[in-house]
């Protein structure tokens, strides 16, 4: 055999020992490097959902946060809603008081003061609109006013029990106020013969625990008051009516 015959056989024999070992060394690549992209897609699954989680937790926290926030601003609101009521209450008792404290330094101001008449209406639950009943009341005790000299109309509104301090103070102005309407426009008299307290539930007539109590508190008392000896001495005391 040829020196050249035997360099082609080695050559040949050269390139497929290289073929064959190329071909074994990607197979052990391949075999090698499958687990670690497999653990690597896994690292890569895994963190996916790690971050999802975080971000899951992220939201529900700050949910939670913004929850408590609102709470909070919340009950601050209401504390400052309860304190501002509780400061509307004590003004408008402080209020009352200084009406009737005033009251009393009017007729203490008047010479020989006598009451002439006396009316009173009562009211529905909650309302403060004179009935036909009312009206005819106040039409009755109006007749003793037209002789009167030198007078002034107390009128004091009251209520039950029922409801806060605040919100009887209120109605019972509204209740005093509708029984001037009346009487100033239907008899016009002067507003300055008027004096108005509105005493919400301070002052009861009679007990709140029972209906025809609470009933007997929501009223408005109207007195005909006067500093005219002659006019106390002959004209006899108005009695008190309800209905």
């Amino acid at each position: 055999m040829s020196n050249y015959r035997i360099g082609v056989i080695g050559l040949a024999a050269a390139f497929s020992l290289a073929a064959i070992t190329g071909c074994a060394t990607k197979n052990y690549v391949r075999n090698q490097t499958a687990p670690l992209v497999e653990h690597t897609d896994q690292l890569d699954a895994q963190t996916a959902q790690n971050n999802r989680q975080i971000h899951d937790v992220d939201e529900r926290s700050q949910t939670g946060i913004n929850h408590a926030q609102g709470s909070a601003d919340s009950a601050q609101q209401n504390a400052q809603n309860a304190s501002n009521s509780a400061g509307v209450a004590e003004t408008a008792a402080n209020d009352a008081v200084h009406r009737a404290d005033s009251l009393d330094s009017v007729v203490k101001g008047l010479d020989n003061y006598a009451a002439l008449g006396k009316v009173t209406v009562n009211f529905g639950f909650d309302k403060a609109v004179l009935t036909k009943d009312d009206r005819d009341q106040l039409d009755s005790f109006a007749e003793q006013i037209g002789s009167a000299k030198s007078y002034i109309l107390e009128v004091t509104g009251g209520t039950d029990s029922v409801g806060s301090a605040e919100y009887n103070y209120e109605l019972s102005q509204r209740r005093a106020d509708a029984v001037v309407q009346y009487l100033a426009s239907k008899y016009q008299i002067a507003a300055h013969r008027f004096y108005l307290i509105g005493i919400g539930k301070d002052k009861e007539v009679a007990s709140n625990t029972t209906a025809a109590g609470r009933k007997q508190n929501r009223r408005v008392e109207v007195q005909l008051l006067s500093n005219r000896t002659d006019e106390a001495k002959e004209t006899a005391p108005m009695p008190q009516s309800s209905n």
